[in-house]
């Protein structure tokens, strides 16, 4: 892929974004310069994912590596 193809993808890419979290991702990604790298900031709603695997896990509601592979397994043969 060219890197014209590439600017023109990226373009279409971002014209088509609805959601206005991703797009202030993608702005600040943008932006980013290797002398004066800004922190990135978490969304709300990934905050709130992230605690609420933290409070699955401390109430048990998780997987083994190994039940998840199997799970994975499974899901691929059907």
């Amino acid at each position: 892929m060219t890197t014209l193809q590439i600017k023109n993808k990226l373009i279409s890419t971002i014209k088509s974004v609805k959601d206005p979290d991703v797009l202030e991702d993608l702005y600040r990604l943008l932006n980013i310069e290797t002398e004066d790298i800004e922190k990135l900031k978490i969304p709300a709603r990934v905050k709130k994912a992230i605690a609420q695997g933290q409070k699955d896990i401390k109430e048990g509601r998780h997987y083994t590596n190994k039940q998840a592979d199997d799970q994975i397994d499974r899901w691929l043969k059907k």
